[in-house]
Formats: C-alpha cells, structure tokens, sequence
C-alpha cells in the first residue's frame, strides 16, 4: 500500500472515503493500466561538491564563528525549531551563496513561501551561483509539476530521483501507469537537505512548501530542522554528491519539456475537477487566464500579493547562536530505494543506526515521530530499555491530526501493546491553536512562549483556521545525544524510504530539544493510558481541553474509515 498522503496535504492528494474509492478504483483497474517505461540510455554529467568552502564568504564565516566561539569542535548548529527561523534560516543560505546551492528534497510544493525562496535561487544562479536540486518524483504532478520550470533556468539543474513513468496530470493517473513496478515506486527519497557552499546546511523534517513554513490553508506542520556549519556540512555534500550521481537521478529534460509544463497547465484549466464533491483549486493556483510568466516569476499563478507576504529579512547567520559539538551524519546508500536485484545492502539503515544508540541509553529516551508504526526490532529495543527501567516518552500525532489514516492504523494497533511495555504516548492535538502555539506561525503574533513556538512566525499565516499535524523527527537519549533528521520510527523509513539524520553529542542542544517535547506535552498534546475497559486519552494538568474515552477531535467516519482500512495495512508498507 502506497502512503498516498504523500508527506504532506497536497492539493492532489485524495481524503477519507475519497481515498478509499479511489484505491479500489486503482485495483480494479491494474488489469487495463498500461505500461509506461521510463527513458533508456539517460545521460548524466556526473559533479560534485567544491571542495574549498573555505574560499567563499560562508566558509570564512563558519571559521570565524568557530574561532569567536573558542571551539575545539569543528561543527556549529542551531536548532529551527519555529517556522520564522526555518524560513529565513534558508533564505539566509540562499542569498549568502558564492558558488553552489545543492536542494534534496522528497517535496517542493508550487505556492508563495516556495515561490519566493524559487525567485532567490533564480537570483543565485543569475550572479554565478551552480543550482543543483535532486527531488524525489513522488510529487511532481499537478500545480506541483510547475516548481520543474526552474530546471530551464541558466544555471540551474534539477534531477528527478526514482521517477515515475508517464502523464503528470494526476498522482492516481501516474500510479496506474506503474502497477508492474509497483516495488520500486513505493520506495522514495525522504532525505532533506539544504546546502549553501558546502560550508552551511540545514537538515530534518521540513520538505519545502506553505503548510512547513505557518502558512497552510488546511495545514500546518509543526516540524524540526537543525542548521549546521563547519566540517559536517561536506559530510552532507558528500551524502548529496552520492545521490546525485546516482543511476536514478534522472534530469528533468529527459523526463519532459518546457511545453509539457505548459500544456499540463493548460489541461489543469480546462478540466473538471476529479471529484465533483471537492471545492475547485484557490484562484491563485490556477489563474482564469493563462498570461505569459512574469520575468519576476517562476511558477506561475500564485499571487504576488501572497509572495509578499512571505518576504523578511534573512536570518544573520553573523548573530544566530550556534553551539559547537561533535556529530555524526547517518545516511542511506541510494540503493536502499530502487529495484530489488540482490545488491541492496539494507542491514545498516539510519533506523538500524538510530536503535542502536537508543539500546546505550541510560536514563531516559524522548521520541518524536508523526508516523510511528514500530515493527519488531523496535518493539524488541522499546522492551529492552524498559526492561531496564529506562522512561521511553513518545510524542505522535492523533488520529485528528495525523494526515495518513493508514498509518495511523498501524500505530493504533501497537498502542496497547506498548503502553503494556510502560512506554509513554502522547498524541498531538488537531485543534488550530496548537500549529499557532507550538510552530511559531503569526508574524507580530507576540508569541514568545518555549515549545516550538520560539520566536515569531510566517506572515500569511493561516494558523487560526488550520489544523496542526505533527511532523518533527527527532530522538533524545539522556539528554546529552540529540538525533534529528528526515526519518520516522516506522517500518517505511527503515525498509523503504532512504533518509538522513544528524547525531550531535551536545548536552545544551539536546536539553532544548528536549524542552520544546515536554512543553508539548504540557500544552499541546494528550496522554494515552490504558484502562480496564479499554484506552483513555488525559489532558495535561490544567489544561483548557478535556480528556476522553475515544480517538479525541476525529469525527465518526474518520474512526470508522480506520477500523476499515486496518486490516488491509500490513506495517511494512505504512
């Protein structure tokens, strides 16, 4: 079963019976689906990452910084725990830019935040600056295929990893297309990474678009990210370079043209909407004419009063804080996703990695994980630590917040079980004022409180009428080991998806990572216990929401549809 809520709300992606229909529609069909090859004989121009960052601004940068610090560690970071920092922080990137910009991204959604850091990096490469952006190919249909045209840019090269043969009208149209391979496209590119010179970068669990930066219209992403200075940084280019190089990095023009992209969009406007039920589109995403682009645009149709919204000063990466310490960049080969020939070597993952140093813990282990399906051989480590009187405190979504009802029914049915094991669940309120609250949306909202709300937020934000969803990945072991990367405790990041992730042994980082956890357990999230007569979900001491004996804030059918989708979920494909 492939997790069609693709990461993230998208506006092609199908909800609740909708989602259900359309699957048994897909089934019904693969006998009649044809199918569509992807090119042969692809030619790709191999590069890498320069290898003096230390001659360009940023690089001089990092060495001062580490020298002013007095750091005998060659790495410096600093937690993005609010969407304000993680938006300017990649602004910051993008502008302080001499010589290279590298993307790796499993989404780049087409709206204003995503057309503004678009136009930057037009400009970047404009003035010099080599674009490389390696996207995963799950989410190119669409108003999302439009964020491609940057690829036809002097200067800029986007390659599309794992592609995914045929029309890109629609996500279901292009999964019929592929049922004989229905192996290889289920397995995608999670990895995040932002690069700038090989000398700053920026990893974890934010994929680029509205809804990860407090500006969604239905959503919004509570998220981490980690930017990084110094020597680790050419670990990540290093990760990125693999990538790529790599046999499935296709680039975009052997896949599709300019006037593909025209023509999708031009289809896009003059065809009904697939489900009748479904309001039509915003009118900033599909214009009712079609202009030539403006020069000061790269997608077309989102609104340039939206786009302005967005524009802030650049964090100064002169000021922000960063805390020097050793770390490590866990990474997956490339050949983790792909076909199944034999060659894969999928017995060290980055999930593999990440339980083997949770087994060392000693006093306590903090987990945030939006998709959290544990198979086995974490059930088996959860049980060890226990075994050994180690608290295990797990912060995931509800089923009201939580985007894949699937994957929820997989969690759902470990849940007793590891409540048995005494690991503590804590489930993430839907309501809007948690994606307010704890990311940091509302510019000028005067929010100033701990949790993942440090600092201001997006402007546009849309936080008061959109619901919050979990998306943060990160694991922190005795407060001293702080692991934040693109990966979730579930059987897809460990079996499927290839992800990155940064261990930093740092006892003041992971303290903060550590406190926006907790705060959210003390203000945004419930409590799972298991009773006598079944489970109940406890509001944190003085809290202004109450508890309940049932999945709290998700409506009958959205229970029912996961009770139905349940027994059809097998946890290695969630």
């Amino acid at each position: 079963m492939l997790r069609l809520h693709a990461d993230y709300p998208s506006r092609q992606q199908p909800a609740g019976w909708l989602l259900l229909w359309q699957l048994m529609v897909l089934l019904t069909l693969a006998s009649l689906a044809g199918c569509a090859s992807l090119p042969a004989n692809v030619q790709r121009t191999p590069s890498r990452a320069f290898s003096a960052p230390e001659e360009t601004p940023l690089g001089r940068l990092s060495q001062q910084r580490q020298a002013q610090a007095g750091a005998r560690s060659d790495s410096g970071f600093h937690l993005l725990g609010n969407v304000d920092t993680a938006f300017t922080s990649r602004l910051a990137l993008v502008e302080g830019a001499q010589r290279s910009l590298d993307l790796q991204y499993y989404a780049i959604h087409a709206d204003a935040s995503t057309e503004l850091l678009l136009q930057r990096i037009r400009e970047a490469a404009r003035r010099g600056v080599r674009v490389r952006i390696l996207l995963d190919d799950f989410n190119t249909v669409g108003e999302d295929a439009q964020v491609l045209r940057l690829a036809f840019e002097p200067g800029v090269d986007i390659r599309l990893f794992n592609p995914l043969p045929g029309p890109r009208g629609s996500l279901i149209g292009r999964l019929l297309g592929s049922l004989h391979d229905v192996e290889r496209i289920q397995k995608r590119m999670h990895n995040k990474l932002f690069l700038a010179d090989n000398a700053w970068g920026i990893t974890g669990g934010r994929n680029l678009g509205d809804a990860y930066f407090g500006s969604g219209e239905k959503s919004n992403f509570v998220d981490l990210d980690v930017l990084a200075a110094g020597r680790i940084v050419r670990d990540m280019s290093r990760s990125f370079d693999r990538y790529w190089n790599d046999e499935l990095a296709y680039p975009v023009q052997t896949l599709l043209s300019q006037g593909d992209l025209d023509r999708l969009r031009e289809q896009r406007q003059t065809s009904p909407p697939d489900d009748p039920s479904r309001p039509p589109l915003p009118a900033r995403a599909i214009p009712a004419s079609l202009p030539a682009a403006s020069p000061d645009t790269v997608l077309p149709g989102v609104s340039p009063a939206a786009v302005a919204q967005e524009r802030r000063p650049p964090l100064d990466l002169q000021r922000v804080p960063l805390v020097w310490a050793p770390s490590v960049l866990l990474v997956d080969k490339p050949d983790k996703v792909g076909p199944d020939e034999g060659e894969a070597d999928t017995s060290e993952t980055v999930i593999d990695g990440l339980l083997q140093l949770m087994e060392q813990a000693r006093q306590e282990v903090l987990i945030i994980s939006p998709y959290f399906v544990p198979g086995p051989q974490m059930m088996a480590t959860f049980a060890k630590l226990r075994a050994r009187g180690i608290p295990v405190r797990v912060l995931t979504n509800s089923l009201a917040s939580n985007d894949a009802p699937a994957a929820h029914a997989g969690y759902a049915r470990h849940r007793p079980d590891l409540l048995r094991l005494g690991v503590e669940l804590h489930e993430m309120r839907a309501d809007p004022g948690t994606a307010g609250s704890l990311s940091g949306s509302g510019r000028g909202s005067g929010r100033g409180r701990s949790g993942f709300g440090l600092g201001s937020g997006a402007g546009g934000s849309k936080s008061g009428s959109s619901r919050a969803s979990l998306h943060s990945k990160a694991v922190i072991i005795d407060r001293r080991l702080a692991v934040i990367g693109s990966m979730n405790l579930d059987l897809r990041s460990q079996l499927q998806n290839s992800e990155v992730a940064l261990v930093i042994r740092s006892r003041v980082l992971s303290q903060q990572a550590a406190e926006l956890i907790t705060t959210t357990f003390a203000t945004g999230a419930y409590r799972v216990v298991l009773q006598d007569d079944g489970l109940r979900w406890q509001a944190p001491p003085g809290a202004a929401f109450p508890g309940t004996d049932q999945e709290p804030e998700a409506s009958l059918r959205l229970r029912l549809l996961v009770r139905l989708i349940a027994p059809f979920a097998p946890d290695e494909m969630l």
